[in-house]
């Protein structure tokens, strides 16, 4: 198995009739998901995601992928294919087409329905094209056929792009529900026939590689609900990614079963139940509906409300209901349902927000303690049997953390693809299809890009260690006045701390070898500013290390007179 190296250096020229591809996100992180093929020197790109910030990146909104390697190349892009709506499928669409607005989208109509949305909100029109699964469309040189895979939202497309150089198949997200709540299945026959054509690389999802044998479907979740529907007996608040319209038409169905009403919070939930329940997708009977305003109409025993927050943002409903910062105050006897998985990083929020909803005496029902969840992503026996009829010449696992990646490649490999046609990459390493075999030939820049508030980009690595510096040890401030030519003190210093733990008092320790400090450099000829802080810096935390033990962030200041 082929794999990347830190000492990878900038790719060669793609050989002529070369097929490259480069992940520029998605692999090594669940999210972020974007792959840019590039042949006869023209670009497709597969999806656009986002990923979304761990604790470790204080407030950052959103993870974008870096899109600095085809920003000098946007004229060259035919089109972007968007596999199925999901953020970390579409989040990054609006960021990329704000730097050149008409560069195509492609995909079901679902799909382009929530990124028009989205788009909307940006003040972006974009140029689409809608495909169902069985079309075959040429995308510049890139003729690509769409094959209907299941998935945990309606409407999900896998992408055959055949070139001269060979059949690349990018599955998206995708597993084999074989009682899909829509009745649209994986299309198997579809890819035993690419499978038979020769599939030269298969870039699969590998999110489930680790688990054994099968998904369960979908439907095994409605009995689950039920139960906990029959029993609850004030309101039922359900918690859920707001793209998850099988899991929502599930709570649509148990809420009206019982005679219930449902209210969707949040915008994007709202916004997404709207589409899918304007295209078709989401059945709701008359009058299951209802808006959120009125609910204080409805004994609690009628209520149910499907809002955001399963993953324990804090900005979400969910989380500002268990910090009692929401309109919607979690009571005694409240039951909330967590109706999704956790994803990797996110377990520490999750339980937070689980500990702060029992607080105020609800009864919370998620995937450790009942099942109402199924993941929307194939599992190794799927997997096997998705190579097995797929029969790829070279095999790139994507979508998945190192141990899924390593997982989906010995599948590929137990099903009898060569180990040296088995090609284990990561975000910026880059991939050439020649002459039927995929190898690594080198590396692109493919770092983050954070996005916080309106600022896209500006918040760099040393932005958030300072962030996380402030947040965990404070800060310290000093104040000195110094004559401009001597560099004596003529004011000072003042020393102020905060959210450090140290008491403003005991620094009257360190202003001595403050003193001390400048007092020697004003002999020395030392009258810079810049240099005279630095002398400052090293002299208090030199003191705040030996004395407390702690690195806050120290911010001196001097001031010439």
């Amino acid at each position: 198995m082929s794999h990347p190296h830190p000492e990878l250096g900038p790719p060669p020229q793609l050989p002529e009739g070369g097929l490259r591809v480069t992940p520029l996100g998605g692999l090594g992180e669940i999210g972020r998901n974007m792959t840019v093929f590039e042949y006869g020197g023209r670009l497709l790109i597969v999806d656009c995601g986002v990923l979304f910030p761990e604790e470790e990146q204080p407030g950052i909104d959103l993870i974008l992928p870096d899109f600095t390697t085809i920003r000098d190349r946007l004229d060259d892009i035919d089109g972007i294919v968007l596999t199925h709506g999901h953020e970390d499928h579409i989040g990054g669409v609006p960021y990329l087409l704000r730097e050149k607005q008409d560069i195509p989208l492609i995909g079901s109509k679902l799909t382009l329905a929530l990124i028009e949305a989205k788009l909307q909100e940006h003040r972006i029109r974009p140029y689409t094209l809608e495909v169902i699964e069985g079309q075959r469309e040429r995308i510049g040189p890139f003729d690509c056929e769409f094959v209907a895979v299941n998935h945990s939202i309606p409407d999900a497309l896998a992408v055959a792009i055949r070139t001269p150089t060979g059949m690349a198949v990018h599955t998206g997200d995708f597993k084999m529900d074989q009682l899909p709540l829509d009745g649209r299945l994986t299309d198997l026959p579809a890819f035993a026939k690419l499978g038979e054509e020769g599939i030269d690389l298969l870039l699969s999802d590998s999110t489930n590689a680790e688990v054994p044998g099968f998904v369960p479907p979908e439907r095994d979740i409605s009995s689950v609900l039920r139960q906990v529907f029959a029993s609850a007996q004030k309101r039922i608040i359900v918690a859920s990614f707001a793209s998850h319209i099988h899991r929502i038409q599930q709570i649509l169905d148990a809420a009206h079963e019982h005679g219930r009403r449902v209210a969707f919070v949040g915008r994007s939930m709202v916004r997404n139940m709207g589409i899918a329940r304007d295209l078709g997708y989401l059945r709701v009977p008359a009058g299951l509906v209802v808006d959120v305003k009125t609910l204080d109409d409805l004994p609690d025993k009628e209520i149910v409300l499907v809002c955001t927050g399963s993953q324990g943002e804090p900005m979400a409903a969910l989380s500002r209901m268990a910090n009692r910062d929401h309109q919607i105050r979690i009571v005694q006897g409240d039951t909330v349902i967590l109706a999704s998985s956790l994803i990797p990083g996110n377990e520490a929020a999750v339980y937070r927000v689980i500990n702060g909803l029992m607080r105020w005496g609800a009864n919370v029902v998620h995937k450790g303690n009942a099942k109402v969840h199924v993941s929307g992503h194939a599992s190794a026996g799927e997997l096997l049997y998705f190579y097995n009829i797929c029969k790829p010449r070279n095999l790139m696992p994507v979508h998945g953390e190192w141990r899924h990646l390593r997982a989906n490649a010995e599948l590929g490999a137990l099903t009898g693809v060569p180990h040296d046609q088995v090609v284990i990459a990561e975000d910026g390493v880059v991939v050439d299809l020649v002459d039927g075999v995929a190898k690594i030939v080198g590396k692109v820049q493919a770092g983050y890009v954070y996005v916080d508030g309106l600022s896209v980009g500006d918040v760099t690595e040393t932005s958030l260690k300072d962030r996380r510096i402030l947040g965990e040890e404070g800060i310290v401030s000093v104040f000195v006045v110094v004559d401009s030519t001597t560099g004596k003190i003529v004011g000072g210093p003042h020393v102020h701390a905060r959210g450090s733990g140290i008491e403003d008092e005991a620094f009257g320790e360190v202003i001595p070898k403050i003193e001390e400090s400048l007092t020697s450099s004003a002999q020395d000829g030392i009258v810079e500013p810049h240099q005279l802080q630095q002398l400052i810096r090293r002299a208090v935390g030199r003191w705040v290390s030996d004395s407390y033990r702690r690195r806050p962030m120290i911010l001196p200041v001097v001031v010439e007179v």
